[in-house]
């Protein structure tokens, strides 16, 4: 696999192509879930923490439920964000944070750890590396701070 974390330029967002059907299937809904709580504790200690929910956990377990939903519907599952949530408009979801390229690298290098070990569990090569191809673009979207 390669998981090498593309440049973002400020302010430019390329096509974004879904992952590939097959991946939800093959990693089936409750550890997909797990990934995306896995990633969120990951985050929950890191360096960019203060953009998410981290003191209220409440909210931080909404916010990983939001995540996940979010992330199987865009895999070809249930519209669970959109009958929650609504329109998912993730570029205004993120608006009010501030997410530049070094976030973004951040956000992008746990997931990166976690797609490793959905590779040593099995999950096919060319499925996870289709979920990292639309996790790269797709996060270059929510960049929306120039870099200091």
């Amino acid at each position: 696999m390669n998981l090498t974390i593309s440049e973002a330029p400020f302010g430019v967002r390329p096509p974004v192509t879904k992952p590939l059907p097959s991946f939800l299937p093959a990693l089936g809904e409750e550890r997909f879930r797990k990934l995306v709580s896995d990633h969120y504790e990951l985050l929950r200690t890191s360096d960019i923490s203060h953009l998410f929910p981290i003191n209220d956990e409440d909210e931080f377990k909404a916010a990983k439920k939001h995540a996940a939903d979010f992330m199987i519907q865009i895999c070809g599952g249930p519209a669970y964000f959109n009958q929650s949530r609504g329109e998912p408009r993730m570029v205004g979801r993120h608006a009010p944070f501030r997410i530049d390229a070094a976030a973004r690298r951040r956000w992008l290098g746990f997931y990166a750890l976690l797609i490793t070990e959905l590779e040593a569990e099995g999950i096919n090569p060319e499925y996870l590396q289709s979920y990292w191809n639309y996790l790269d673009i797709f996060s270059i979207w929510m960049v929306n701070t120039p870099t200091q």
